[in-house]
């Protein structure tokens, strides 16, 4: 009696090909980027970090690296206001307030304070605006849709910068760290401030704004560092 199950089976080139991407994409590991609790310290910073940098087809995105590189220009800045002073400041001139936690420094002064969006509750615990979780879980969507790819690697890359902060501090050079003249004038260095690279976004006073020679441009934010007092 035949068989009702051939042995082989002859199959045109394309439907090979169909099943080889088929399997191919069963095989390819799917990217599951999770990110720490916001109520964790390494969660907060993590948001925080997130929502300073642009991702992959936002304005102002300019690369992955600069996004990394703008993230962590970000955590020194967080840093310096809490571990690095500079001689002839106060840490509340710098920073709006004394503390060696780096989130008293976010939170200081309120929902529009020392970090647009970045507050403490009514019950004294750090939160976030909606818009700011709201992004979050927007490109956590795209990032966990297929493959891993930029927006997996920028999120990744954020919370992983932020849990290493709290073992050991930053991961990576401070860009700033050894700037001492921003033209005729002598700063600090190290980053002190960022802000939006946009017209009229300036945070005045002593700040001085790191100029694109020295990387001062980044994802899509201006970084100061302070004019050097005797």
């Amino acid at each position: 009696m035949k068989s009702a199950f051939p042995t082989r089976i002859a199959m045109p080139r394309l439907a090979l090909v169909i099943v080889s991407l088929l399997l191919g994409g069963q095989l390819a590991p799917a990217a599951n980027v999770e990110l720490d609790p916001p109520s964790t310290p390494a969660g907060y910073v993590a948001l925080l970090l997130i929502n300073e940098v642009p991702f992959s087809g936002e304005r102002g995105y300019v690369s992955e690296e600069d996004s990394k590189a703008a993230m962590l220009s970000v955590l020194w800045v967080l840093h310096c206001r809490v571990a690095a002073i500079p001689p002839g400041y106060s840490q509340r001139q710098v920073a709006a307030v004394e503390t060696r936690n780096v989130i008293e420094v976010m939170t200081a002064g309120g929902v529009k304070g020392q970090v647009d969006g970045f507050y403490k509750g009514p019950d004294g615990r750090p939160v976030a605006v909606p818009r700011v979780h709201e992004r979050v879980a927007y490109l956590l969507g795209i990032a966990n849709q297929g493959q891993p790819g930029k927006m997996a690697r920028l999120l990744t890359h954020a919370r992983d910068l932020a849990r290493q902060y709290f073992q050991a501090g930053p991961a990576g050079k401070d860009l700033f760290a050894d700037l001492r003249k921003v033209g005729a004038k002598p700063v600090t260095g190290h980053g002190y401030a960022w802000m939006t690279d946009a017209r009229g976004c300036d945070p005045g006073g002593s700040f001085v704004g790191v100029p694109n020679a020295d990387q001062g441009a980044l994802g899509g934010n201006r970084f100061y560092t302070l004019e050097k007092r005797k």
